[in-house]
């Protein structure tokens, strides 16, 4: 009897071991490893040297786009992770709802996901070409339009398409995550708020929100992530140009590592996002849980 409690209780670690072994190798090593680098004299043609505390650290904030990078970072991550949000939720609601065409209605949603950032990116850096773009044709062919337009006349609104488009590859993920949740929502809640006189707006407050929420917690910390660490819409579009205005800190990191041989400012910049995304996504899991327990 002793013998089968210690091996139900030993079981699940010896199912979860493997995960954690491949966890081990393929994540925490390398975070440590860049850790390392972070700290140390890496030369341009990488060579690893020795320890420098935070040199790396100082030559990256001292970086004259640094500042302007964060405030970018910022505005990028905010606007795409809030607005997606927003209109995945909108969107999920309608796509719970019945109707007809209700499966090719989801399809059509999770196309945008499913086709790379790479790819769809290149698209839409066509679609807002000045020349021939296919923009200002179907502008022009409707007549909303009299002459053709300069869709990227500032890098202000270079970075706002990029911007727009981050939000638009976004927001099946943001869809399906809450998709999800609504799905396992009991209708019987939805009948006792009907009984008790509850309108749409009392119902949705009451019982879709925090009954979504968890689902909502999960999407919206991915989101922080993946956006933040978005490379391929970015440096698709505009490469950063002009002068670092539309970079983002994985962009500017990448520039300075493989086109400029900064590899250890670089690095120490990377354990900079890495550090504020832990922070971030922390304080946001903290929060939501929070809000849980006072429901």
């Amino acid at each position: 009897m002793d013998t089968i409690l210690v091996r139900r209780k030993w079981e699940p670690y010896l199912w979860l071991l493997p995960s954690l072994i491949l966890m081990t190798v393929f994540v925490v090593f390398p975070i440590l490893i860049v850790f390392k680098l972070s700290f140390s004299e890496i030369s341009r043609a990488g060579t690893v040297g020795g320890f420098v505390g935070l040199n790396n650290f100082k030559a990256a904030v001292q970086d004259k786009a640094f500042g302007t990078v964060m405030k970018n970072t910022a505005v990028w991550v905010v606007s795409v992770v809030g607005i997606s949000t927003l209109l995945g939720f909108i969107i999920a609601m309608a796509l719970n709802s019945e109707f007809r065409g209700r499966k090719i209605a989801r399809s059509i949603v999770v196309f945008p996901w499913a086709t790379s950032l790479v790819i769809q990116a290149s698209a839409w850096n066509y679609i807002i070409k000045y020349e021939y773009g296919n923009l200002n044709n179907v502008l022009l062919n409707l007549g909303i339009l009299k002459n053709a337009v300069n869709w990227r006349a500032s890098y202000q609104i270079e970075f706002a398409w990029e911007c727009g488009v981050g939000i638009f590859v976004t927001i099946p993920f943001v869809t399906f995550c809450v998709l999800a949740g609504l799905q396992s929502i009991d209708a019987a809640y939805y009948e006792a708020a009907t009984v008790d006189g509850a309108g749409f707006w009392k119902k949705l407050r009451h019982v879709t929100l925090p009954l979504v929420r968890p689902s909502l917690t999960v999407s919206t910390v991915l989101n922080i992530i993946y956006v933040f660490n978005s490379f391929p819409i970015v440096y698709t579009i505009t490469k950063g140009a002009p002068a670092n205005k539309t970079d983002t800190m994985v962009t500017l990191l990448y520039m300075r590592a493989f086109y400029d041989q900064q590899k250890g400012p670089a690095t120490a910049m990377s354990v900079i996002g890495f550090v504020i995304l832990c922070i971030v996504a922390g304080v946001y899991m903290i929060m939501s849980m929070r809000g849980e327990e006072d429901l």
